[in-house]
């Protein structure tokens, strides 16, 4: 019997999936990183690509080939891949690799010679986040790249934004310009890429200006908000979160006012009342800095975490006329009065890293 589960829509996904499309002209790239944001990375790319995605996007190498390896044949391309990276394999695999550093650019076309394929490359410039792409290498990589074309395949041309989540920032529009700047250079030096693209969730969803013929699709393919302060919500947007995460009551048990609750005694419990273990914790993905304006759903009445976040459990405060029983399953996050948002406000975090988290020890299960 499991203790605990995620459960994870895929029609949702597809819904989501569905729903972004409709807003723009550009083809969908889903990004599936991070074991798709903690909802499973194969079946999410299989209802993804299902729903009308063209692409998909992984951090690292090893996502990408675990793709190929299930049978996903779409265009996937990963773009976290240090030098020393198996580009060997990768090119075997057909994976398109993100170019961000011309050290990095030589281990890729020396894999294609080593296996006579042509690499198929995405190259990043950076526009304005200080992070991944060119920024004092581009004008001498330019050079290098001319003088290398025949030997690549140039898919490619990418940037990403740092701000795109705050609509009134001008940083966005400050490296839209740069990037129509640099894929200018590109063009003058006689380079045509297949695809340019931009966009993130957020600005796929805000700013139809950045998306050129590709957007690229992380948090709203889950039905979450790029950020609930700037944008609103899930349901404000339009989106449906595909994950509601459970538990089971391990224990239920009436303490006397004034009990301490947890490590450290941090909560004293004010008046009598019912207390639950919920049998997960900080090993399943469960911040441990989790306050108690996180709550989960039990019995239809929401309780509110208390004490100290464990390994394994947490303790919530149900109330001295609360019905639950140790054995009933309470929902953890997922819903709309106890949401993933919810409970990254109460953790000092982002929904991302809420779902993101959560840990191999608990099963994902897949609604269709």
């Amino acid at each position: 019997m499991m203790r605990v589960k995620a459960e994870v829509d895929l029609s949702a996904i597809a819904a989501n999936i569905s729903h972004i499309k409709s807003q723009t002209n550009a083809q969908l790239l889903a990004v599936v990183k991070a074991d798709a944001y903690g909802h499973g990375l194969v079946p999410v790319a299989e209802a993804a690509i299902n729903a009308g995605a063209s692409w998909l996007g992984v951090a690292l190498l090893e996502e990408a080939l675990v793709l190929r390896a299930a049978g996903l044949r779409a265009p996937i391309i990963a773009w976290l891949t240090p030098p020393g990276s198996d580009f060997v394999t990768a090119l075997k695999n057909g994976v398109d690799i993100s170019i961000p550093s011309i050290a990095l650019f030589n281990e890729v076309l020396s894999a294609g010679e080593v296996t006579g394929i042509t690499p198929r490359i995405h190259v990043e410039v950076d526009t304005g986040m200080s992070r991944g792409g060119f920024l004092g290498e581009w004008p001498e990589f330019l050079e290098i790249l001319v003088m290398n074309s025949k030997k690549i395949h140039l898919v490619g041309f990418w940037s990403h934004f740092a701000r795109a989540d705050e609509p009134k920032e001008s940083a966005t529009a400050t490296q839209l310009a740069r990037f129509k700047e640099l894929l200018l250079q590109l063009r003058a030096a006689g380079l045509r890429p297949d695809h340019c693209h931009l966009a993130n969730s957020a600005a796929t969803l805000t700013n139809a200006e950045t998306h050129f013929d590709l957007v690229r699709v992380g948090i709203a393919m889950y039905g979450l908000s790029p950020d609930v302060e700037t944008l609103g919500s899930s349901r404000e947007l339009g989106l449906l979160p595909a994950m509601v995460l459970k538990a089971k009551l391990n224990l239920v048990k009436s303490v006397r006012a004034g009990s301490s609750v947890g490590y450290g005694g941090t909560a004293i419990v004010k008046v009598d009342t019912k207390l639950g273990v919920v049998a997960m914790g900080y090993a399943d993905g469960i911040p441990r800095n989790t306050s108690s304006a996180a709550h989960v759903l039990v019995a239809g009445e929401l309780a509110p975490v208390i004490g100290r976040v464990s390994m394994d459990q947490f303790v919530v405060d149900l109330g001295i006329n609360s019905t639950a029983q140790s054995g009933d399953w309470v929902t953890v996050f997922g819903l709309a009065d106890n949401s993933a948002d919810q409970w990254a406000s109460a953790s000092g975090t982002i929904n991302y890293e809420i779902v993101t988290r959560i840990g191999p020890r608990v099963p994902r299960i897949y609604l269709r």
